[in-house]
């Protein structure tokens, strides 16, 4: 980790200049969304626990919903000097963390996150070119901004990057 490492909790969201290092614990169904400027080198990571805003009753918290936060997140960059054509997009999380004998969609909330999450980068324009989700198991992440490296740290899974 280096000096300038910013925590960003769930249903939060945080940007950085260069140089930092975002850090969130724990995604289990949650989605991490980490947005990276190759010119300016601005990172950006959002921590979403659900899909859609507009299908919960308590949609104050914007970081809390892939609809809302991804947007915010993008436009405090951009309001950073980060320029949307230069911006990718990695994403980590989104597990069914327990098993149901049923298949009820409301229980499948990390495929659920992981959807819409996709749905919005696509339609802001912003390319998906990595993701490590899915799966059982939670993971924790770490994003660089000298280079967009994003560290996926799991139990049992070990550590790896992309």
């Amino acid at each position: 980790m280096t000096e300038n490492t910013i925590k960003v909790g769930m249903a939060d969201l945080k940007h950085t200049p260069h140089p930092g290092t975002l850090v969130t614990l724990g995604l289990g169904s949650c989605v991490g969304i980490a947005l990276y400027d190759r010119r300016t080198k601005i990172i950006g990571l959002a921590h979403i626990m659900l899909p859609w805003s507009h299908q919960a009753k308590n949609n104050a918290n914007k970081a809390k919903f892939a609809d809302t936060g991804i947007r915010l997140l993008l436009e405090n960059m951009i309001e950073s000097g980060a320029s949307k054509r230069n911006i990718t997009a990695k994403l980590a999380g989104g597990a069914q963390m327990f098993s149901f004998s049923s298949n009820l969609d409301t229980l499948r909330i990390g495929q659920r996150n992981v959807e819409a999450v996709k749905e919005i980068l696509q339609g802001l324009g912003i390319p998906i070119i990595s993701e490590d989700t899915g799966g059982n198991f939670g993971r924790t992440i770490e994003f660089y901004s000298n280079d967009g490296r994003l560290m996926i740290k799991t139990i049992g899974h070990g550590i790896h990057y992309i």
